[in-house]
């Protein structure tokens, strides 16, 4: 509440008007609680459930409105909080008490629950009620009719979320990667289910009126699938989804403002899609771009690996090779950058030491894996049949290692001599039997 009540004073100090600042704090607080709490559902390939959800809380708005008759921001969110639970039991019933996948699970609470909140809505806009007037935001939201109360309200429950998850932080972590351990340590991951996805309930109702009933969803996997793209750590990726969501929620109320007649939900999902865009672009480890350099940077290293054996076997016992021999001279510079070859008499190139030592590494990794697929596959090793490029790829130094390790073990098993009487059956002949 202190936080709310100093962004807002701040707010007056920027010189912000009343509204903007409401809506600035309202999708930053939604984007924050929805970017923690869509890591769980982006891990545990639940990305749709908060889609259904949100569908579900409809019909909890339009019964919360026809039993009081009030607008009030609490009420509703009561009301469609009740809903998405009952939402969430019938998705956890039809999944685990009938044959029915989680996937159409989700289809038939999100359509059943949807439709019935159509319906509902539209027998209140039938009645004739003035008081029914914008209850229809829930369906894309409006963001401009947040008031200081909703946004303390969104505060409130946001931070018991947040607690809650700080606090539940190695139950829904086990949950999230492997419930089958869970259960067996101790937890019981059914309840921890309910609980996991009551929370996604309560972030789905702090969003309604922000974003609405169809765009809540993208607030929830966006922020997550950016910070997925960034780190492989839960810990690390909760922080940036929430920070991804924060910053959608007020890059999208900013340009909302500042643009006429540009709505604040689509524009604030809009900003989360930039934001996943850009992630799955340029994240180091993930990033489309930076995994194209690093292919393009292993198919080079092969291409000069390539040459430097070609250039040794054209060699020989010479050492030198004419350069018209090999018509690749951009890739000889490249041995040539290396320090692996160097410019002999007449024209010709020579292997450098270093060059030299490349190349009985590449034969030595050769010969271990034509070795180990021998021995694997029961045939002499003359019988495979792979370029130095195939074993680039697939033997890097400590696999090799591990591979001579492997032989070795197995050499030495074969050396140690067989009790006195032990009777070897041929396994062709056993399996003739």
């Amino acid at each position: 509440m202190s936080i709310v009540a100093g962004y807002l004073m701040f707010g007056v100090d920027l010189g912000l008007d009343y509204t903007l600042r409401n809506v600035i704090l309202g999708s930053a607080v939604l984007g924050l609680v929805g970017g923690v709490l869509g890591c769980f559902a982006v891990l545990r390939r639940q990305s749709l459930v908060g889609d259904a959800l949100a569908h579900a809380a409809l019909p909890g708005v339009c019964l919360a409105f026809m039993l009081t008759g009030a607008k009030g921001t609490f009420g509703l969110m009561v009301g469609a909080a009740i809903s998405g639970w009952i939402g969430t039991l019938a998705l956890l019933a039809i999944v685990r008490g009938s044959r029915i996948k989680e996937d159409a699970a989700l289809g038939v609470v999100l359509s059943v629950f949807f439709g019935v909140g159509i319906l509902l809505l539209t027998r209140i806009q039938r009645t004739g009620d003035a008081a029914q007037s914008g209850l229809d935001r829930f369906l894309f939201g409006q963001a401009a009719t947040l008031v200081e109360r909703d946004v303390q309200l969104m505060a409130v429950l946001s931070a018991v979320v947040l607690a809650i998850v700080w606090l539940l932080f190695k139950e829904f972590k086990l949950l999230s990667f492997d419930p089958d351990f869970a259960a067996a340590v101790g937890f019981a991951p059914t309840p921890l289910t309910v609980l996991l996805t009551t929370l996604i309930v309560v972030a789905v109702v702090i969003g309604l009126q922000t974003v609405g009933v169809v765009l809540m969803v993208a607030l929830l996997i966006a922020p997550a699938s950016a910070a997925r793209q960034w780190t492989n750590r839960l810990g690390r990726m909760l922080a940036l989804a929430g920070l991804f969501g924060a910053l959608s929620g007020v890059v999208g109320a900013v340009l909302s403002a500042r643009i006429s007649r540009l709505p604040t939900g689509p524009t604030i999902v809009l900003a989360a899609t930039a934001i996943v865009a850009v992630s799955v672009l340029f994240a180091p480890e993930r990033g489309v771009l930076w995994a194209g350099i690093r292919q393009w940077r292993h198919r080079r290293r092969l291409q000069v690996a390539a040459l430097l054996r070609d250039l040794a076997d054209r060699a020989g016992a010479t050492g030198r090779v004419d350069a018209p021999a090999l018509a690749a001279g951009g890739d000889l510079r490249a041995l040539r950058r290396r320090g692996w070859v160097g410019a002999g008499p007449d024209s010709a190139w020579v292997l450098t030491p270093t060059g030299e030592t490349e190349v009985r590494r590449a034969r030595r990794q050769e010969a271990v894996w034509k070795r180990y697929l021998g021995r694997q596959m029961n045939l002499p090793p003359e019988a495979i049949h792979h370029g130095v490029m195939e074993m680039e790829r697939v033997l890097p130094d400590d696999t090799l290692r591990l591979l001579e390790a492997e032989l070795a073990r197995e050499e030495a098993a074969e050396a140690i001599p067989r009790r006195p009487g032990t009777v070897v059956v041929d396994p062709g002949t056993e399996a003739a039997r």
